[in-house]
C-alpha cells in the first residue's frame, strides 16, 4: 500500500517562509511527476509546481520566483520552498505522485493536506 505524507505546513506572517516535504512509501517501483497543489476554502484544487523524475519544472505565475520545488528521488521525496509568502497563499497544500507500485498500474496518489495560513 502506497502512502504519501505532508509535513511542514503552519501558520505564518506574511513575508515570511515554510518548507513543505511529502514523503511517498510503500511498495513502489518507480515514481514519475511529483508536484503540489492547493485548494483555498470556496476555490477549486489549483497547480502550485510540479516536477519531472527528471528535474524539469513548472510553476503557476502566481508563485514564480517565490516558491521552488525540490525533489530526492532516493527518498521518493518533494520538497516545496516557500519565501515571500503572501495572505493570498493561504490554503491547503496536497502532494500528488504519478507512481507505479508493485502488483499496480501507474496512477495518481494524493497526500492527505497540510494547512498554511498566511495572516499577521
Amino acid at each position: 500500500q502506497v502512502q504519501l505524507v505532508e509535513s511542514g505546513g503552519g501558520l505564518v506572517q506574511p513575508g515570511g517562509s515554510l518548507r513543505l516535504s511529502c514523503a511517498a512509501s510503500g511498495s513502489i517501483v518507480s515514481v514519475n511527476d511529483m508536484g503540489w497543489y492547493r485548494q483555498a476554502p470556496g476555490k477549486q484544487r489549483e497547480l502550485v509546481a510540479r516536477i519531472t523524475s527528471g528535474g524539469s519544472t513548472n510553476y503557476a505565475d502566481s508563485v514564480k520566483g517565490r516558491f521552488t520545488i525540490s525533489r530526492d528521488n532516493a527518498k521518493n521525496t518533494v520538497y516545496l520552498q516557500m519565501n515571500s509568502l503572501k495572505p493570498e497563499d493561504t490554503a491547503v497544500y496536497y502532494c500528488k505522485a504519478d507512481l507505479k507500485a508493485v502488483y499496480a498500474v501507474l496512477r495518481v496518489y494524493w497526500g492527505q493536506g497540510t494547512q498554511v495560513t498566511v495572516s499577521s
